[in-house]
């Protein structure tokens, strides 16, 4: 009979043990990137009671229940920060944990931000591992460090080198008695980072299919006041191709340059290449008998740029964005894939540690040898089914009752005992 007591008390144990993990999944209802739990109950070993060989078994109870957690796949839900990822798939971020020299983690978490000092972190401080772009160029194939991001940084200017201009010059035009003529303008770099305004001035030639142009940068950019200036001849053929200057094969620096000594800046003098063609030998001007117009122009220097703030593309990309409008890949997210999750323990913050049981992590690109994809601007939310954990609840505060029964039905079934002993 008494054996009755410690099975009771033993139910009583896991179904306390089941509603905690109830209240912890219940807690963590709106927990990114967390993942519900579930208790697996098993019995302990029986008691055989006579002399035969098993018919009479009794049982001492229900052993301490096994907690599984479940990486089911979370809901994706769009976020309005620019770095919130979302793992859609296998595997986890790899963080490092700044408290423990290093010791690396996992988490699904994907609420991140950037630390005072320009490091990727988590939202609880956690710093994220992955790739640095050094020089412009991200090697994947070393491995993964803390991801950096300077705040604050500027870009160097870049002098331009290029200009190209996509337009039409009206072949209905005329030199006589006032040559017609068109103009329009492009800006431009030095090696300061400051602009100036090259204009492009065309006059209609009195033969047959030809415009002069002029290449101007005005005399107030100049230290010695006398504008910088090239001059030529285009020719158009019968069908408005421009057929001179010949298109170079294979493009070559043939085109005509605009070179500006004596900045008044003191930039670096300058070399300005008109491209003519574009990459295939197809001319970007046009003579054909409509108003002469520019469609578009183009040129390949740019200003210093002040780094405005940074976001996570899908794919995991770091993308720092400049106050000029650049966008540079600064960095890429690593991707851990670790075969049987289940192993892993919790520890805290949304982050996992290795247990004993784990398989090796095998860190990489996301998308990649079986590891899931990470979305930008996005989060993924808990796995924990409200509606499932409330039946969980009322079934184990039932079982609760139960053997709390089973307690006090042994209890006054004992005072029966002594009192038969006693009369």
């Amino acid at each position: 009979m008494f054996t009755s007591f410690n099975t009771a008390l033993s139910a009583l144990s896991a179904d306390t043990t089941a509603i905690d993990v109830v209240g912890n999944n219940l807690a963590n209802l709106n927990t990114p990137g967390y993942k519900a739990s579930v208790v697996s109950f098993s019995d302990l070993v029986t008691e055989s009671l006579g002399a035969g060989l098993g018919e009479t078994q009794v049982g001492f109870g229900v052993a301490t229940p096994i907690t599984i957690r479940q990486f089911s796949q979370g809901a994706i839900e769009s976020s309005s920060g620019a770095l919130d990822v979302a793992i859609q798939g296998d595997g986890f971020l790899v963080v490092s944990d700044p408290t423990s020299n290093g010791g690396t983690l996992y988490t699904r978490g994907g609420s991140l931000e950037v630390n005072k000092v320009g490091q990727l972190v988590t939202a609880t401080g956690y710093q994220v591992q992955g790739w640095n772009a050094v020089g412009g160029v991200l090697d994947t194939t070393t491995p993964p460090t803390n991801i950096s991001v300077q705040a604050g940084s500027l870009t160097p200017p870049t002098p331009t080198k290029n200009i190209s201009l996509d337009l039409n010059l009206d072949a209905s035009a005329v030199s006589t008695p006032t040559p017609t003529t068109f103009s329009t303008s492009i800006t431009v770099y030095d090696s300061l980072g400051a602009s100036h305004a090259v204009s492009v001035q065309f006059t209609k030639d009195a033969a047959a299919g030809q415009w002069d142009y002029t290449m101007t940068l005005p005399a107030s950019d100049m230290a010695n006041g006398t504008a910088a200036t090239q001059s030529g001849t285009l020719t158009f053929d019968s069908n408005g191709k421009l057929i001179s200057p010949a298109a170079p094969n294979p493009p070559t620096t043939t085109s005509p340059t605009l070179t500006v000594s004596g900045l008044a800046d003191g930039a670096s003098d300058m070399s300005i290449a008109w491209n003519l063609y574009d990459a295939s030998n197809q001319p970007c001007l046009t003579s054909y008998s409509q108003s002469s117009a520019i469609s578009s122009n183009s040129q390949d220097g740019s200003a210093a740029a002040q780094l405005t703030h940074v976001g996570i593309a899908d794919g995991g990309q770091v993308i720092a964005n400049y106050s000029d409008g650049q966008q540079v890949v600064v960095g890429q997210v690593a991707m851990a894939s670790i075969v049987n999750p289940e192993s892993l323990i919790a520890a805290g913050n949304n982050n996992y540690q290795l247990s004993s049981k784990s398989a090796l992590p095998a860190v990489g690109l996301p998308d990649t040898g079986g590891r899931g994809e990470i979305l930008g601007g996005s989060v993924e939310s808990s796995t924990v089914d409200i509606a499932k954990e409330f039946t969980n609840l009322i079934v184990y505060q039932r079982a609760y009752e139960a053997n709390s029964k089973v307690i006090t039905t042994t209890d006054q079934l004992s005072q029966d005992t002594i009192n038969l002993i006693q009369a």
